[in-house]
C-alpha cells in the first residue's frame, strides 16, 4: 500500500519530458531456450556512441602493476587501481570463460542521480567485472568489491549478467555526495523465465534473507582476499547490506524492511519511466508471452494500472533468431504501433526525429520510444552454450546501428582478433572509413527512411539470408575447434557481410533513385536486351495521405 500511495503522489506532479537514457536489455535463462543456451542483448542507443568492438587480450600482471580508468562516456582520467595477478579476454561484452553482460541507464532520484566524483563509473564497472570473473556469481561479488574499496562515479544502472548456466539482473545506484560506495540488489531469473530492462530500474520488493557462503579455491582474477568466499547455488538474491538503511537514514523509506522496494525507492516511476521504458520491456513480453494485454494499460502510462512483472515464462522456447527478432519491435500490434499514424509519413517510417516530448495548442504529447530506434550505435545478443568448451560456446552476435535494419554478426569469445569493420580506431562519429560497418550500415538504413516500407522489403531480404546462413555454420562448427579456426570464422563472417552490404548500398540507389521503383531480378536491375531500363513503377502515394495535402493546399493544387 505505501508503494501505491507513492506512486500515485509522482503523478500529482506535471509529467516530465521523455528521458535521454536510451538502451534496452532482455534477459533468457536456459530453461526458456530452445537449445539450452543463456541469452543476454544489449542495444547501446546513444547518439554519440560510435559502433565498434572492444577487445581485451588475458594477461598476466606483476604485483604492484596498476590500471588507469578513463570515464566510459567523456573518456576523462577517473582513477587508478591494481591490477589482479591475472586478467581474462573480452570481446565486446564477453569473456573467455562465456560471462556476458550488458546495461540501461536510469540515474534514479536527484540526491544520487549524478553518482559521486570518486570511484568507478558503469562502463568501467562493466569491464571490470568481465576481466575478473568467470561467472555471474563471481562478476556480482566482484562489483561489490570494486564499489566497497574505490567508491561508484555513476547514477542508477541495470545490468543483465550471463553466464552458461544462469541469467541475471543486478540494479545498482551511487549513495551520491552522502558516503563513497553504491546500494545495489541482485536477483536470479528463474529457469524457464525470461527478463529485460529498459532505462527504469525494475526490482521492487525483494527476498531478504541472511546470505550463505561457499569456500572457493584461489582466484588469479581478484586481488581481494575475500572473494574466495561466493553465495552457495541455492541463493537466488542478494543486496549490499545497507540497501535499505541508507534510504532509510535519508529519509527516502520509513516502513519495514520486507516492504522496502528498490525500485520505488531509488528510481520512482514517472509517465516517461512508463511510456518510454517499462513500454519496451512489454514490448518484449507481449512477443512472447500470453494474456500480456493486462499489463498493456500500465505501459502506456496509467500509474494504478497492474505493473508488469520482473520476469515472465515464455509460450515456447526462444532460439537466437527469435531473440533477435525481438530487438527489432516498433510496437507493431499495439496501440504504441509507430508505422501507422500520420508521423510515419507516407511510407510507413517507424522513427521520430528528436526532440521526443512536443507541445501543441498548450497540451503536452510525446512519440514513442521502441526498442528499435535510428541512433543505436551497436547492439548484440550474446548466447552462452554450457555444453561446449568456452572457446565454441560464447558468442557474440554483434551488430551495429538500427537493430531493425542490422545484420547480428557471430564474433566467437575466443577470437585472438577484431575484423577490421569492427575494431577500435577505423572511423568515429567524426571521422568517416569506407571499411566500417558503422558507416555503410549507416548510409544504407538513412537512404531506407526515405520510403521506407520498400527499401527495408530488400535489406530484410538480405539480413534474413545472412543470419540464417550463419546460424546453421555456427551450428556445424567442431567443438574441438582451436581459436584460430573460430577467429578464421568469424573474420570471413564480416567480410561477408560487409562485401553484401555494399552490394545492397548499392543496389538500393540504382533501384529507388529519384521516387522511382525499378524492378530488379536475379540482383540486377531489369533492362531489355539492348540495355534499355525497363519495368520501372512509380506508385502512388496513400489515399490519406493525398487527403491531407487537400485539405492543407486543396484550393491551390485542385486542377481547374
Amino acid at each position: 500500500m505505501k508503494r501505491f500511495v507513492a506512486i500515485l503522489a509522482i503523478f500529482t506532479f506535471p509529467l516530465l519530458p521523455i528521458t535521454s537514457h536510451a538502451c534496452t536489455n532482455l534477459i533468457v535463462s536456459r530453461g526458456a531456450s530452445a537449445d539450452g543456451s543463456t541469452f543476454i542483448t544489449y542495444a547501446a542507443d546513444s547518439h554519440t556512441r560510435y559502433g565498434q568492438l572492444r577487445f581485451c587480450p588475458a594477461a598476466d600482471h606483476q604485483p604492484g602493476e596498476t590500471l588507469k580508468l578513463y570515464n566510459y562516456g567523456s573518456l576523462k582520467f577517473q582513477i587508478e587501481i591494481p591490477q589482479p595477478a591475472h586478467t581474462y579476454q573480452v570481446v565486446g561484452f564477453i569473456n573467455e570463460h562465456q560471462l556476458a553482460m550488458g546495461e540501461t541507464t536510469w540515474g534514479g532520484i536527484s540526491p544520487l542521480d549524478k553518482g559521486n566524483a570518486e570511484g568507478i563509473d558503469y562502463g568501467n564497472l562493466i569491464y571490470l567485472a568481465l576481466q575478473r570473473a568467470r561467472n555471474c556469481r563471481e562478476a556480482i561479488k566482484v562489483m561489490h568489491e570494486l564499489v566497497s574499496t574505490y567508491g561508484y562515479s555513476d547514477g542508477g544502472e541495470s545490468f543483465s549478467i550471463a553466464d552458461p548456466n544462469e541469467v541475471w539482473i543486478f540494479e545498482i545506484t551511487s549513495k551520491g555526495t552522502f558516503e563513497k560506495g553504491a546500494v545495489w540488489v541482485a536477483r536470479r531469473v528463474p529457469d524457464g523465465y525470461i527478463s529485460g530492462h529498459a532505462n527504469q530500474a525494475r526490482i521492487t520488493t525483494f527476498p531478504q534473507e541472511p546470505l550463505k557462503w561457499k569456500k572457493k579455491g584461489p582466484h588469479p582474477a581478484i586481488s581481494s582476499k575475500h572473494i574466495d568466499h561466493i553465495f552457495e547455488p541455492e541463493v537466488e538474491c542478494v543486496y549490499s547490506e545497507d540497501v535499505a538503511s541508507f534510504a532509510r537514514k535519508n529519509g527516502w523509506f520509513n516502513g519495514k524492511d520486507e516492504e522496502f522496494s528498490f525500485a520505488d525507492t531509488y528510481n520512482p516511476l514517472t509517465f516517461s519511466g512508463l511510456r518510454a521504458c517499462e513500454a519496451r520491456v512489454y514490448a518484449m513480453f507481449n512477443r512472447c508471452a500470453n494474456g500480456m494485454q493486462r499489463y498493456e494499460s500500465f505501459a502506456m502510462g496509467d500509474p494504478i494500472a497492474e505493473r508488469l512483472p520482473l520476469w515472465v515464462k515464455p509460450n515456447r522456447k526462444l532460439g537466437v533468431q527469435d531473440v533477435m527478432a525481438l530487438m527489432r519491435d516498433h510496437f507493431e500490434g499495439t496501440p504504441m504501433d509507430m508505422t501507422n499514424d500520420v508521423g510515419a509519413g507516407p511510407f510507413h517510417c517507424p522513427y521520430r526525429w528528436r526532440p521526443m516530448d512536443f507541445e501543441v495548442d498548450g497540451k503536452q504529447y510525446v512519440h514513442e520510444r521502441a526498442i528499435s530506434t535510428q541512433q543505436t550505435g551497436f547492439s548484440f545478443v550474446a548466447q552462452c552454450r554450457s555444453w561446449l568448451p568456452n572457446r565454441v560456446g560464447g558468442i557474440l552476435w554483434f551488430g551495429v546501428d538500427d537493430t531493425y535494419s542490422t545484420c547480428y554478426c557471430p564474433m566467437f569469445c575466443s577470437i585472438d582478433s577484431v575484423p577490421l569493420c569492427f575494431r577500435e580506431g577505423n572511423g568515429s562519429m567524426s571521422q568517416y572509413s569506407e571499411t566500417s560497418a558503422f558507416w555503410l550500415f549507416n548510409r544504407v538504413s538513412n537512404f531506407c527512411y526515405l520510403r521506407y516500407d520498400s527499401m527495408i522489403v530488400d535489406v530484410r531480404r538480405v539480413q534474413q539470408e545472412l543470419e540464417s546462413a550463419w546460424v546453421r555454420q555456427v551450428g556445424q562448427i567442431a567443438e574441438n575447434a582451436d581459436n584460430h579456426t573460430l577467429t578464421s570464422f568469424s573474420h570471413r563472417r564480416a567480410n561477408e557481410m560487409m562485401s553484401r552490404w555494399r552490394e545492397l548500398d548499392q543496389l538500393l540507389l540504382m533501384k529507388y533513385i529519384d521516387g522511382n521503383i525499378k524492378t530488379v531480378e536475379n540482383g540486377r536491375i531489369k533492362t531489355t536486351p539492348t540495355g534499355v531500363v525497363t519495368g520501372i513503377k512509380q506508385p502512388p502515394y496513400p489515399a490519406w495521405f493525398y487527403r491531407q495535402i487537400v485539405n492543407d493546399k486543396g484550393e491551390v493544387l485542385r486542377v481547374k
